[in-house]
Protein backbone atom coordinates (compact mmCIF):
# COMPACT_ATOMS: atom_id res chain seq x y z
CA UNK A 1 0.00 0.00 0.00
CA UNK A 2 1.51 3.30 -1.09
CA UNK A 3 1.50 6.05 1.53
CA UNK A 4 1.61 9.58 0.12
CA UNK A 5 4.23 12.21 0.86
CA UNK A 6 1.93 14.45 2.91
CA UNK A 7 0.86 11.52 5.07
CA UNK A 8 4.49 10.55 5.65
CA UNK A 9 5.41 14.11 6.65
CA UNK A 10 2.39 14.17 8.96
CA UNK A 11 3.52 10.94 10.64
CA UNK A 12 6.98 12.42 11.13
CA UNK A 13 5.54 15.62 12.63
CA UNK A 14 3.44 13.62 15.10
CA UNK A 15 6.43 11.58 16.22
CA UNK A 16 8.57 14.68 16.70
CA UNK A 17 5.81 16.32 18.74
CA UNK A 18 5.57 13.27 21.00
CA UNK A 19 9.34 13.02 21.41
CA UNK A 20 9.82 16.70 22.24
CA UNK A 21 6.92 16.68 24.70
CA UNK A 22 8.37 13.71 26.55
CA UNK A 23 11.87 15.20 26.58
CA UNK A 24 10.46 18.36 28.13
CA UNK A 25 8.73 16.27 30.82
CA UNK A 26 12.07 14.65 31.65
CA UNK A 27 13.46 18.09 32.50
CA UNK A 28 10.34 19.35 34.29
CA UNK A 29 10.05 16.18 36.35
CA UNK A 30 13.71 16.37 37.36
CA UNK A 31 13.06 19.92 38.62
CA UNK A 32 10.08 18.79 40.68
CA UNK A 33 7.50 20.69 38.65
CA UNK A 34 5.45 17.64 37.65
CA UNK A 35 3.84 15.87 40.63
CA UNK A 36 3.04 12.17 40.76
CA UNK A 37 4.50 9.63 38.35
CA UNK A 38 5.46 10.05 34.70
CA UNK A 39 5.80 7.01 32.43
CA UNK A 40 7.36 8.29 29.23
CA UNK A 41 6.89 7.14 25.64
CA UNK A 42 10.33 7.95 24.23
CA UNK A 43 11.27 5.30 21.67
CA UNK A 44 7.72 4.07 21.03
CA UNK A 45 6.42 7.05 19.02
CA UNK A 46 5.84 5.10 15.81
CA UNK A 47 3.06 3.01 17.33
CA UNK A 48 0.79 5.87 18.44
CA UNK A 49 1.50 7.92 15.32
CA UNK A 50 0.94 5.05 12.90
CA UNK A 51 -2.26 3.78 14.50
CA UNK A 52 -3.96 7.11 15.21
CA UNK A 53 -3.28 8.34 11.67
CA UNK A 54 -5.49 5.47 10.47
CA UNK A 55 -8.42 6.71 12.58
CA UNK A 56 -11.03 9.37 11.98
CA UNK A 57 -11.72 12.15 14.49
CA UNK A 58 -14.95 10.49 15.64
CA UNK A 59 -13.16 7.21 16.39
CA UNK A 60 -12.12 6.26 19.91
CA UNK A 61 -8.91 5.31 21.66
CA UNK A 62 -8.23 3.85 25.08
CA UNK A 63 -4.79 4.47 26.50
CA UNK A 64 -2.42 3.31 29.25
CA UNK A 65 -0.25 4.65 32.06
CA UNK A 66 2.29 5.41 29.27
CA UNK A 67 -0.25 7.38 27.32
CA UNK A 68 1.11 10.81 26.37
CA UNK A 69 1.96 9.62 22.87
CA UNK A 70 -1.50 8.18 22.24
CA UNK A 71 -3.39 11.32 23.17
CA UNK A 72 -1.01 13.61 21.25
CA UNK A 73 -1.38 11.41 18.17
CA UNK A 74 -5.19 11.55 18.53
CA UNK A 75 -5.03 15.35 18.52
CA UNK A 76 -4.76 16.52 22.12
CA UNK A 77 -3.44 20.07 22.60
CA UNK A 78 -0.09 20.31 24.38
CA UNK A 79 -1.07 23.21 26.64
CA UNK A 80 -4.02 21.34 28.15
CA UNK A 81 -1.90 18.22 28.54
CA UNK A 82 0.85 20.17 30.24
CA UNK A 83 -1.63 21.86 32.57
CA UNK A 84 -2.99 18.45 33.54
CA UNK A 85 0.49 17.16 34.34
CA UNK A 86 1.06 20.25 36.47
CA UNK A 87 -2.21 19.53 38.33
CA UNK A 88 -3.86 22.75 37.14
CA UNK A 89 -7.59 23.33 36.66
CA UNK A 90 -7.06 24.25 33.00
CA UNK A 91 -5.92 20.71 32.23
CA UNK A 92 -7.97 18.13 30.37
CA UNK A 93 -9.24 16.62 33.64
CA UNK A 94 -9.11 19.87 35.62
CA UNK A 95 -5.83 18.83 37.22
CA UNK A 96 -7.35 15.81 38.95
CA UNK A 97 -6.14 13.09 36.61
CA UNK A 98 -2.48 13.82 36.07
CA UNK A 99 -0.17 12.04 33.68
CA UNK A 100 -1.89 8.66 33.76
CA UNK A 101 -5.51 9.76 33.28
CA UNK A 102 -5.76 12.24 30.42
CA UNK A 103 -9.13 12.11 28.64
CA UNK A 104 -11.18 14.17 26.23
CA UNK A 105 -14.48 12.64 25.14
CA UNK A 106 -14.95 15.23 22.37
CA UNK A 107 -11.87 13.86 20.60
CA UNK A 108 -12.70 10.23 21.32
CA UNK A 109 -9.97 9.95 23.95
CA UNK A 110 -11.72 7.70 26.46
CA UNK A 111 -8.92 8.01 28.95
CA UNK A 112 -5.46 6.86 29.79
CA UNK A 113 -5.61 4.32 32.60
CA UNK A 114 -3.22 3.61 35.46
CA UNK A 115 -4.55 0.06 35.82
CA UNK A 116 -2.70 -2.49 33.69
CA UNK A 117 -5.24 -3.66 31.11
CA UNK A 118 -7.81 -1.18 32.41
CA UNK A 119 -8.58 0.19 28.96
CA UNK A 120 -9.47 -3.20 27.47
CA UNK A 121 -13.03 -3.52 28.86
CA UNK A 122 -13.64 0.17 28.08
CA UNK A 123 -12.65 -0.43 24.46
CA UNK A 124 -15.02 -3.39 24.23
CA UNK A 125 -17.80 -1.23 25.67
CA UNK A 126 -17.08 1.55 23.18
CA UNK A 127 -17.10 -0.99 20.37
CA UNK A 128 -20.44 -2.40 21.52
CA UNK A 129 -21.88 1.11 21.73
CA UNK A 130 -20.72 1.95 18.21
CA UNK A 131 -22.11 -1.28 16.81
CA UNK A 132 -25.44 -0.85 18.59
CA UNK A 133 -25.80 2.73 17.36
CA UNK A 134 -24.57 1.89 13.88
CA UNK A 135 -22.22 4.87 14.04
CA UNK A 136 -19.39 3.29 12.08
CA UNK A 137 -16.87 4.30 14.77
CA UNK A 138 -13.80 2.19 15.49
CA UNK A 139 -11.91 1.94 18.80
CA UNK A 140 -8.13 1.53 18.96
CA UNK A 141 -7.14 -0.06 22.25
CA UNK A 142 -3.50 0.37 23.33
CA UNK A 143 -1.89 -1.89 25.95
CA UNK A 144 1.47 -3.45 26.81
CA UNK A 145 2.70 -7.03 26.76
CA UNK A 146 2.12 -7.35 30.50
CA UNK A 147 -1.58 -6.59 30.09
CA UNK A 148 -2.01 -9.67 27.90
CA UNK A 149 -1.65 -11.84 31.00
CA UNK A 150 -4.67 -10.30 32.72
CA UNK A 151 -8.18 -11.68 32.88
CA UNK A 152 -9.52 -8.42 31.48
CA UNK A 153 -7.53 -8.99 28.30
CA UNK A 154 -8.99 -12.45 27.73
CA UNK A 155 -12.55 -11.40 28.55
CA UNK A 156 -12.39 -8.30 26.36
CA UNK A 157 -10.96 -10.01 23.27
CA UNK A 158 -13.32 -12.94 23.70
CA UNK A 159 -16.39 -10.68 23.87
CA UNK A 160 -15.19 -8.51 20.98
CA UNK A 161 -14.68 -11.59 18.83
CA UNK A 162 -18.04 -13.20 19.69
CA UNK A 163 -19.94 -9.96 18.97
CA UNK A 164 -17.69 -8.86 16.07
CA UNK A 165 -17.03 -5.51 17.69
CA UNK A 166 -15.17 -2.76 15.77
CA UNK A 167 -12.05 -2.75 17.95
CA UNK A 168 -8.38 -2.77 16.94
CA UNK A 169 -6.24 -4.16 19.74
CA UNK A 170 -2.72 -2.73 19.67
CA UNK A 171 -0.10 -4.42 21.84
CA UNK A 172 2.93 -2.19 22.40
CA UNK A 173 5.38 -4.94 23.21
CA UNK A 174 8.40 -3.11 24.62
CA UNK A 175 9.79 -6.31 26.11
CA UNK A 176 9.12 -5.52 29.75
CA UNK A 177 6.21 -5.62 32.16
CA UNK A 178 7.56 -3.01 34.57
CA UNK A 179 10.90 -4.72 35.34
CA UNK A 180 10.13 -8.26 34.16
CA UNK A 181 11.22 -9.19 30.65
CA UNK A 182 8.69 -10.93 28.43
CA UNK A 183 10.58 -14.23 28.43
CA UNK A 184 10.01 -14.50 32.18
CA UNK A 185 6.27 -13.84 32.14
CA UNK A 186 5.11 -15.46 28.88
CA UNK A 187 5.81 -18.75 27.15
CA UNK A 188 5.10 -17.26 23.72
CA UNK A 189 7.52 -14.97 21.90
CA UNK A 190 4.79 -13.26 19.90
CA UNK A 191 1.65 -12.03 21.65
CA UNK A 192 -0.06 -12.02 18.25
CA UNK A 193 -0.13 -15.84 18.33
CA UNK A 194 -2.82 -15.58 21.00
CA UNK A 195 -5.22 -14.02 18.51
CA UNK A 196 -5.95 -17.52 17.17
CA UNK A 197 -7.70 -18.33 20.45
CA UNK A 198 -10.24 -15.61 19.68
CA UNK A 199 -10.61 -16.33 15.94
CA UNK A 200 -9.30 -12.91 14.98
CA UNK A 201 -6.34 -11.88 12.79
CA UNK A 202 -3.06 -11.51 14.67
CA UNK A 203 -0.22 -9.57 13.08
CA UNK A 204 3.35 -8.80 14.22
CA UNK A 205 4.90 -5.58 12.93
CA UNK A 206 8.10 -3.63 13.52
CA UNK A 207 6.87 -1.11 16.07
CA UNK A 208 9.74 1.24 15.25
CA UNK A 209 8.71 1.48 11.59
CA UNK A 210 5.83 3.96 11.52
CA UNK A 211 4.95 3.13 7.91
CA UNK A 212 4.61 -0.57 8.73
CA UNK A 213 2.47 0.23 11.77
CA UNK A 214 0.29 2.59 9.76
CA UNK A 215 -0.27 0.08 6.98
CA UNK A 216 -1.26 -2.63 9.48
CA UNK A 217 -3.59 -0.23 11.26
CA UNK A 218 -5.27 0.85 8.03
CA UNK A 219 -6.13 -2.77 7.26
CA UNK A 220 -7.43 -3.51 10.75
CA UNK A 221 -9.49 -0.32 10.89
CA UNK A 222 -11.00 -1.02 7.46
CA UNK A 223 -11.92 -4.52 8.58
CA UNK A 224 -13.49 -3.27 11.82
CA UNK A 225 -15.47 -0.53 10.09
CA UNK A 226 -16.81 -3.06 7.58
CA UNK A 227 -18.34 -5.08 10.42
CA UNK A 228 -15.83 -7.93 10.22
CA UNK A 229 -14.79 -7.69 13.85
CA UNK A 230 -11.61 -7.07 15.84
CA UNK A 231 -7.93 -7.57 15.05
CA UNK A 232 -4.77 -7.81 17.14
CA UNK A 233 -1.64 -5.93 16.06
CA UNK A 234 1.54 -6.57 18.04
CA UNK A 235 4.12 -3.80 17.65
CA UNK A 236 7.64 -4.78 18.69
CA UNK A 237 9.21 -1.66 20.19
CA UNK A 238 11.21 -0.42 23.18
CA UNK A 239 11.10 2.32 25.78
CA UNK A 240 14.34 4.26 26.14
CA UNK A 241 13.57 5.60 29.60
CA UNK A 242 12.93 3.60 32.76
CA UNK A 243 9.50 2.26 33.64
CA UNK A 244 8.85 5.71 35.10
CA UNK A 245 11.04 8.71 35.82
CA UNK A 246 11.89 7.41 39.27
CA UNK A 247 13.26 4.13 37.89
CA UNK A 248 16.98 4.13 38.88
CA UNK A 249 19.48 4.47 36.02
CA UNK A 250 16.75 4.12 33.39
CA UNK A 251 16.07 0.55 34.42
CA UNK A 252 19.64 -0.72 34.24
CA UNK A 253 19.02 -2.95 37.26
CA UNK A 254 16.97 -5.29 35.03
CA UNK A 255 18.37 -4.53 31.55
CA UNK A 256 21.79 -3.68 30.19
CA UNK A 257 23.06 -0.38 28.89
CA UNK A 258 24.12 -2.21 25.71
CA UNK A 259 20.53 -3.33 25.13
CA UNK A 260 19.24 0.22 25.54
CA UNK A 261 21.86 1.64 23.17
CA UNK A 262 21.16 -1.07 20.60
CA UNK A 263 17.47 -0.11 20.52
CA UNK A 264 18.32 3.58 20.26
CA UNK A 265 19.99 2.77 16.95
CA UNK A 266 16.50 1.77 15.73
CA UNK A 267 15.05 5.19 16.56
CA UNK A 268 11.70 5.52 14.75
CA UNK A 269 12.20 9.25 14.11
CA UNK A 270 15.63 8.83 12.55
CA UNK A 271 14.47 5.91 10.41
CA UNK A 272 11.65 7.93 8.87
CA UNK A 273 13.78 11.05 8.59
CA UNK A 274 16.31 9.16 6.47
CA UNK A 275 13.53 8.01 4.15
CA UNK A 276 12.16 11.54 3.86
CA UNK A 277 15.55 13.00 2.99
CA UNK A 278 16.53 10.15 0.68
CA UNK A 279 13.21 10.42 -1.14
CA UNK A 280 13.51 14.21 -1.36
CA UNK A 281 10.09 14.59 0.29
CA UNK A 282 11.36 17.55 2.30
CA UNK A 283 14.72 19.28 2.81
CA UNK A 284 16.54 19.27 6.13
CA UNK A 285 15.68 22.94 6.56
CA UNK A 286 11.95 22.16 6.56
CA UNK A 287 12.40 19.44 9.17
CA UNK A 288 14.49 21.80 11.30
CA UNK A 289 11.76 24.43 11.03
CA UNK A 290 9.15 21.88 12.14
CA UNK A 291 11.24 21.02 15.19
CA UNK A 292 11.60 24.69 16.09
CA UNK A 293 7.85 25.28 15.79
CA UNK A 294 7.11 22.35 18.10
CA UNK A 295 9.63 23.57 20.67
CA UNK A 296 7.97 27.00 20.58
CA UNK A 297 4.57 25.37 21.12
CA UNK A 298 6.03 23.50 24.08
CA UNK A 299 7.41 26.70 25.60
CA UNK A 300 3.94 28.20 25.33
CA UNK A 301 2.38 25.08 26.85
CA UNK A 302 4.71 25.21 29.86
CA UNK A 303 4.01 28.92 30.34
CA UNK A 304 0.26 28.24 30.14
CA UNK A 305 0.55 25.49 32.76
CA UNK A 306 2.64 27.60 35.12
CA UNK A 307 0.29 30.56 34.87
CA UNK A 308 -2.83 28.47 35.46
CA UNK A 309 -4.37 28.01 38.90
CA UNK A 310 -4.62 24.86 40.96
CA UNK A 311 -8.16 23.59 41.58
CA UNK A 312 -9.57 24.80 44.89
CA UNK A 313 -10.37 22.58 47.85
CA UNK A 314 -14.09 23.18 47.28
CA UNK A 315 -13.73 21.48 43.87
CA UNK A 316 -12.55 18.20 45.36
CA UNK A 317 -15.82 16.35 44.82
CA UNK A 318 -16.83 17.95 41.53
CA UNK A 319 -16.88 15.59 38.53
CA UNK A 320 -16.84 12.57 40.85
CA UNK A 321 -19.57 10.01 40.26
CA UNK A 322 -20.77 6.95 42.16
CA UNK A 323 -22.95 4.21 40.70
CA UNK A 324 -25.12 2.81 43.46
CA UNK A 325 -26.03 -0.86 43.38
CA UNK A 326 -29.56 -1.47 42.16
CA UNK A 327 -29.87 1.88 40.36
Amino acid sequence: MKIGKEKILGLYATMVKIRRFEERIVDLYAHGEVPGLAHLYVGEEAVAAGVCAALERADYITSTHRGHGHVIAKGAELKYMMAELFGKRTGYCKGKGGSMHIADMKMGILGANGIVGGGLPIAAGAGLSAKTRGSGQVTACFFGDGATNTGAWHESLNLASVLKLPVVYVCENNGYGLSTCQAKHQAVTDVALRAAGYAMPGLVVDGNDVLAVHEAALGAVKRARAGQGPSLIECKTYRWRGHHEGDPNQGERYRTRAEIEDWKKKCPLERLKKKILAGKMAPQSKLDRLDKEILTELDQAVAFAKESEFPGLAEMYEDVYVLEAGN
